[in-house]
């Protein structure tokens, strides 16, 4: 007989009790649809582990480089422009630099030339930068996709994975990091599982403090 091979994705993490997944848009699917690794260790850059083995909830199957670039923000805009490759929309590659420089994905339009492309953004742009491309939300309004961001000299930005919702209204979400220096893009231990819940004030992730007014989108 031949094994299966099962592969764990975003969407097969359980919800809370009385939890349903929102319905969501292309970029929804593609974040739920990134799979997971089977092997829960955060590794950095270089190879090494990361010192703190308490953060994460799930590793990410996303390639990591082998220089210290994709940090947190750098993370953000890789998930963000790994869709828009796969769906085609190269025109809209294209993030600001601190130095308000456009750096926009130039043909040929090929894997190898997106990732070369990726890192020379990762060079320039940072949270503070990425914090001034995107719009304010409401938390009570997340959806997959958006992130909670506070751009410095470091700053520290965060992606939602996944949303979830129950029969009243209530909102739980999953959020995902890389952090300094550059590892592996991880989920976030929440307050339940992976899940943190919809309330104002203080989003307290394991290394870092976010409130409620700092949700954006693109």
């Amino acid at each position: 007989m031949v094994a299966l091979l099962i592969i764990l994705t975003i969407n097969s993490v359980s919800t809370p009790d009385g939890y349903t997944r929102i319905k969501t848009d292309s970029f929804g699917e593609y974040l739920r649809s990134l799979s997971l690794k089977k092997d829960n260790t955060v590794y950095l850059y270089n190879g090494k582990r990361k010192e703190n083995q308490d953060a994460q909830y799930a590793v990410l199957d996303v390639s990591v480089g082998n220089r210290d670039l994709q940090q947190c923000a750098d993370a953000v805009m890789r998930l963000r422009a790994e869709w828009l490759f796969k769906t085609g929309q190269y025109e809209r590659i294209a993030f600001k630099s601190v130095a308000g420089k456009t750096m926009a994905l130039r043909p040929p339009y090929t894997y190898d030339n997106f990732i070369k492309h990726m890192y020379n953004v990762f060079s320039v742009c940072n949270s503070w930068s990425l914090e001034k491309e995107l719009r304010p939300k409401r938390l009570q309004d997340v959806q997959i996709g958006d992130v909670l961001i506070k751009g410095g000299f470091p700053g520290h930005v965060v992606i939602v994975v996944d949303v979830a919702v129950n029969k009243n209204g209530d909102k739980a979400f999953m959020l995902a990091q890389s952090y300094m220096p550059a590892q592996d893009i991880h989920i976030l231990k929440g307050e339940e599982g992976p899940w943190y819940f919809v309330k104002e004030g203080t989003i307290d992730t394991p290394e870092y403090t976010f409130y409620s007014n700092q949700l954006k989108t693109w």
